[in-house]
């Protein structure tokens, strides 16, 4: 047999290693290294080759996945290349199939079908087909914030995509596979309001599926909020892809957090105020007795502190490597702290999200907080206090 090659996002790709599978093709796919891990696992199980490449680079980028895969199919003897950007199969299949399942199981009640695009193949035929049959049933597109499709509907100017990270839907060129004449809307979501939907969608529906489904139906809500449409109307919204290829990203609350997706109003000084009945910072001079900066650590059950000199952040003590010192030589403790300084903690503002304390938190022992008005110290955050946040925070978000 052959040799399939086609840039995919992930899932065109799956299609096409199940034929391939099937019928003894081999096949290579080039995927951008914005895609979910489970996927390129899922195609290399299939027994695909799966050649990654940078993503954010513009499509005629000899390193895009577009320009890896022509020049594959060009190198490898005998190689096809179905290049779902440009093949007039890719709309067609949809028009033959999809657009009449809709028509027959949609009732006379149908009023749209809404479907994200990246391609466009899928809503190209769709809408052809209903340009044709009915044209009373609105063709309603979604494109994530930061791709370049729907602002080219609008305006008929090529603009300048920005990064996001949806997968599957959207576009950084305009793909011949699209026919914008077939579709009446388009609606902007973006990543949070995505990835919030797919979630809520498991949560509340049962329907486990990808970000891309999020964006469809976060899309559909949208655009019906903008047109009412009669009471009895049925909607189609097409749900492009399945849950299980992101449980290390959307689904995962780790991954949310550490985008800005989750907890957005939380700051460092919510964590703060977390503490409770204890202090929120606990210090000591440069000139404080070992025997003192130990006993206040002991009182307030701390094992860690900062160091302050008239505010300034001069250095750390930790019980740990007081009491290593004081094992090497008992007369340490009736020294000032400065004999066993260790540097000063890392700083963070009060009103830093959380998700960057959380990743500086995988670094660093301790974050020192300043009030950003006036610069005063006002606490010290640590892993123990983030974890806190985290278990409390984590059944409101659970699957």
């Amino acid at each position: 047999g052959g040799t399939i090659v086609e840039a995919t996002s992930g899932n065109t790709g799956v299609g096409l290693a199940l034929v391939a599978a099937v019928r003894g093709y081999r096949c290579v796919f080039v995927i951008p290294d914005k895609m979910s891990s489970e996927k390129i696992r899922l195609l290399r199980a299939y027994g695909a080759r799966v050649v990654v490449t940078p993503s954010q680079l513009p499509p005629e980028h000899p390193m895009s996945h577009y320009s890896v895969a022509r020049r594959l199919a060009r190198e490898i003897p005998g190689a096809y290349y179905p290049n779902q950007y440009e093949n007039e199969g890719n709309a067609l299949a949809h028009y033959r199939t999809t657009g009449p399942e809709i028509d027959r199981n949609g009732g006379e009640d149908l009023t749209a079908v809404v479907a994200t695009v990246g391609t466009g193949g899928t809503l190209s035929g769709i809408g052809r087909y209903f340009k044709e049959h009915r044209p009373s049933v609105r063709i309603v597109a979604v494109d994530p914030a930061g791709s370049i499709l729907g602002t080219y509907f609008r305006t008929k100017e090529v603009a300048k995509a920005a990064p996001y990270l949806v997968e599957g839907i959207g576009e950084d060129l305009i793909p011949k596979s699209i026919h914008f004449q077939y579709i009446d809307e388009f609606v902007e979501v973006n990543d949070a309001e995505s990835f919030a939907m797919a979630r809520r969608l498991a949560r509340e529906e049962g329907l486990f599926v990808g970000g891309s489904s999020g964006s469809a139906v976060a899309g559909a809500l949208r655009w019906l909020s903008t047109r009412p449409v009669p009471a009895g109307s049925t909607i189609v919204i097409v749900l492009p892809d399945s849950g299980d290829r992101y449980l290390s990203k959307f689904y995962s609350d780790e991954w949310m957090r550490e985008k800005g997706f989750l907890d957005p109003g939380a700051t460092a000084r919510s964590l703060l105020s977390r503490k409770g009945d204890l202090p929120a910072l606990v210090t000591a001079e440069p000139t404080t007795r070992v025997r003192d900066a130990l006993a206040l650590l002991r009182r307030h059950g701390f094992s860690q502190m900062p160091i302050l000199s008239s505010g300034a952040n001069v250095g750390s003590v930790q019980e740990e490597e007081i009491l290593r010192r004081m094992l090497e030589d008992e007369t340490v403790v009736e020294r000032t702290v400065a004999s066993v300084l260790l540097p000063p903690f890392p700083e963070v503002g009060a009103d830093t999200p959380v998700a960057t304390v959380l990743h500086r938190l995988k670094e660093e022992r301790a974050l020192l907080v300043r009030e950003p008005a006036t610069g005063t110290p006002i606490g010290l955050l640590t892993r123990y206090d983030l974890l806190g946040f985290l278990s409390e925070e984590g059944a409101s978000h659970a699957i």
